[in-house]
């Protein structure tokens, strides 16, 4: 059953994007109505945006092999973004993420954000790392 997340962190209730784990293929979803406030001078989704939501994919990914409920927190180690098209405001993007590989301590995934018509805007991937919540913030 897939469950969506909302308002969590302050940066998901500053940008109001949503999250949603329990799919199928073990992913996670990470989707956002692009309003005027997401957009950069140029009137496209800002690329940090953009970034922000394929890193949360990732993130909420990493944590499904950890736990179905998708909140086990994960540490973003390095993440490389490719921008290949513009989205508009009054269009709704999504990022998927997918595990590609990893081992005992570091977990390697890939997203794509894709628009509501299919078009590709942007990809991304990233090496993850589970958080040690014992050791008093360190990772």
């Amino acid at each position: 059953m897939i469950e969506r997340i909302n308002g969590e962190t302050g940066t998901q209730r500053t940008l109001g994007y949503t999250v949603e784990v329990g799919h199928p293929d073990g992913g996670a979803r990470c989707w956002l109505d692009v309003s005027d406030a997401h957009v950069n001078r140029h009137d496209v989704l800002h690329g940090g945006i953009a970034a922000t939501l394929l890193d949360n994919a990732m993130g909420a990914t990493s944590s499904l092999t950890a736990d179905d409920t998708g909140r086990v927190p994960f540490l973003t180690i390095s993440m490389t973004t490719q921008f290949m098209a513009p989205a508009f405001a009054g269009k709704r993007v999504t990022a998927a993420g997918r595990v590609t590989g990893g081992g005992r301590s570091l977990l390697f995934l890939a997203a794509d954000l894709i628009d509501e018509d299919g078009r590709l805007i942007a990809s991304a991937t990233g090496v993850f790392k589970r958080a040690r919540l014992d050791t008093g913030g360190d990772a």
